[in-house]
């Protein structure tokens, strides 16, 4: 079999030999390095591989090239080669090339020269491994699908071994015709081999190539009905269907997120034609279906019908059309739609302390005179407001980010004019806190028959309010994620700078923080802007543990900008970090303690 092939694109002959020993010693072996000067040899190059049916895994080209640059190129590559890892070389990372090489081809990551020898090659090692990744899901994709026509034959000897070892065979037969119901196939070494459409949507997640038999009811989350303990594997139909036996239990229930689904499963062993076990089937459903089928065929009272009318007013227009809805009559519980966009929460600094000091009447003229001033920004730029929640805000936004990051840019200005009025004891200026976050949610209604509310579920969302929290931290205005970076058609016509890795819990990679700087006062913000380039730096040298060099770096930051909180936290974390780092090199049996998150490793 052909080795894959990692290509290197660069006009200076000794980086490419440079680049090319630092990757024999990323790889080893396991790659063939093809070198080319321009971007015109490169594509000759990358269709010569392509003709000879080549895996090229990974080109990696320098931006400031003669002929073509390297963004172009890029893009040229993965129209031809899509699937291939794009990684730039840059001498000075300038955002426009770098925001085209991420829009047009998917660009892994960025490497400014000159570069650091262990952060090339961990990133070469990165990459490669995600291609490896990409690779091992589409060859499972085509598994799947070869496995289409042999599931057909497996769910009819499904039906005749459910028939032969289940005494009711015309009860459960007539239940699972009536019924969607999910499948579940591991294969007779224990590992998940199929799941159905339905069978994902219940369990919330498809096939776990990691898992074994040991481990199924912890990956897809099966516990012991009415109780938050694990259920046994051993027990489960699916497993013991692997000692041979035909089996059925209703105490199983799946924990999804905020549901709670209980099934009803029936486990049976699938043999080959000699008599060996080779496959453990499993058929499950929601065994509350029935009940929501039946609630939902019965017609809504004059009474309900009523308070709908009423509850329309409270419910966002957009909200109805996203959900394909002309009115809030047609709306339905449990209605959804998933749907990208730009979340946004905001929120008064200090709310409690100010609220404290005013009557339950002067507190709702408060209130409403500071959102009746925020609304505007929002709907300005297409954003809706999808509730309020005491003085938050939380907006939404389905087109371009930008929208979401001018409209908290407007916001802040409209509350800098509204602080002008605002200089008396009785009356402190305002200060607000502003989380943006884009991704992929689910849209919809949740609660009950007699009380249901419209509300978006999905990690961008918590990842927003998070942003919102840490703007307390920080001592900011505005954060907004790499999610929202990576989607703004110009990052240059903004101020913004990195302040920050944050995870989102329960998930273990970090997300890059940025601080936008357009809505800061005057003054801040060009001192800020003065001290970004050395604020960034400083900040990659703590994320690397050069606390010392760092701290150095973040006390220039605070000596020309004293009102930069950022940076004194991060010098603040330096000197506690170097002082840990003396203290363990004294005693290197104390256990090692380490903060904050890794802005290399994604």
């Amino acid at each position: 079999m052909n080795k894959p092939v990692i290509v290197c694109v660069d006009d200076e002959p000794n980086v490419l030999q440079t680049l090319k020993r630092e990757l024999k010693r990323a790889v080893g072996n396991e790659y063939i390095i093809e070198t080319a000067d321009n971007g015109q040899d490169a594509l000759s190059l990358f269709a010569e591989l392509l003709e000879e049916k080549r895996e090229i895994a990974l080109v990696i080209s320098d931006y400031i090239m003669p002929g073509i640059k390297g963004d172009e190129l890029l893009r040229l590559i993965h129209q031809i080669s899509p699937r291939t890892i794009k990684i730039m070389l840059t001498v000075k990372a300038e955002l426009e090339a770098v925001g085209n090489a991420i829009k047009h081809a998917k660009l892994y990551r960025y490497i400014t020269k000159p570069w650091q020898s262990e952060d090339l090659q961990l990133t070469v090692i990165e990459a490669v491994h995600s291609y490896l990744q990409d690779k091992k899901l589409a060859e499972q994709n085509v598994k799947l699908q070869q496995m289409n026509q042999q599931l057909e034959q497996l769910n009819h000897e499904q039906a005749v071994l459910i028939a032969k070892l289940h005494e009711n065979e015309s009860r459960l037969t007539k239940f699972l015709e009536a019924m969607p119901v999910g499948v579940e196939v591991i294969d007779a070494n224990g590992t998940p081999y199929y799941i159905n459409q339905k069978a994902q949507e219940l369990l919330g997640k498809g096939v776990v190539l990691e898992a074994t038999a040991e481990q199924i009811a912890e990956v897809y989350q099966h516990y012991i009905a009415g109780t938050t303990q694990v259920y046994p594997s051993e027990k489960l139909p699916l497993v013991r269907a692997l000692k041979g036996e035909s089996t059925t239990a209703d105490n199983i229930e799946i924990h999804t997120g905020d549901k709670i689904i209980p099934i009803e499963a029936w486990g049976t062993p699938i043999y080959n034609k000699e008599g060996s076990l080779v496959y453990a089937l499993a058929a499950f459903q929601d065994i509350t279906k029935r009940k929501q089928a039946e609630a939902e065929r019965e017609k809504f009272t004059e009474e309900l019908f009523e308070l709908n009318q009423s509850f329309s007013r409270f419910v966002p227009r957009q909200f109805l059309q996203f959900l394909g809805k002309k009115s809030i009559i047609d709306v339905q519980l449990g209605d959804q739609v998933q749907q990208e966009m730009s979340v946004l929460f905001s929120d008064i600094r200090s709310f409690t302390t100010l609220s404290e000091k005013m009557t339950p009447e002067d507190n709702f003229k408060f209130i409403n005179a500071y959102l009746s001033r925020m609304e505007p920004a929002i709907i300005e730029y297409q954003g809706f407001i999808d509730k309020y929640i005491g003085d938050e805000i939380m907006a939404l936004f389905s087109g371009e980010a930008d929208n979401a990051v001018k409209a908290a840019i407007s916001m802040l200005h409209r509350l800098a004019e509204y602080n002008t009025t605002r200089q008396r004891p009785e009356r402190p200026p305002l200060k607000i806190g502003i989380g943006i976050n884009t991704g992929s949610l689910m849209l919809g209604t949740v609660g009950g028959h007699s009380r249901m509310d419209s509300t978006v579920i999905s990690d961008a969302v918590n990842l927003a309010a998070r942003l919102e929290n840490l703007t307390k931290d920080y001592g900011v205005n505005l954060l907004i994620s790499h999610h929202t970076f990576a989607r703004l058609q110009n990052p240059t016509q903004y101020a913004i700078r990195l302040l920050d890795q944050v995870k989102v819990k329960g998930k273990s990679k970090s997300v890059a923080v940025f601080e936008v700087l357009d809505g800061e006062p005057e003054e801040i913000r060009q001192a800020k802007l003065a001290t970004k380039t050395i604020f960034e730096e400083a900040l990659l040298l703590y994320y690397r543990h050069s606390f010392k060099k760092a701290a150095e770096y973040f006390q220039e930051c605070l000596r020309q900008n004293p009102w930069d909180r950022a940076a004194e936290i991060y010098l603040k974390r330096s000197h506690q970090q170097r002082t840990l780092e003396i203290s363990e090199n004294a005693a290197p049996l104390l256990p090692a303690v380490a903060q904050g998150n890794s802005v290399i490793a994604q």
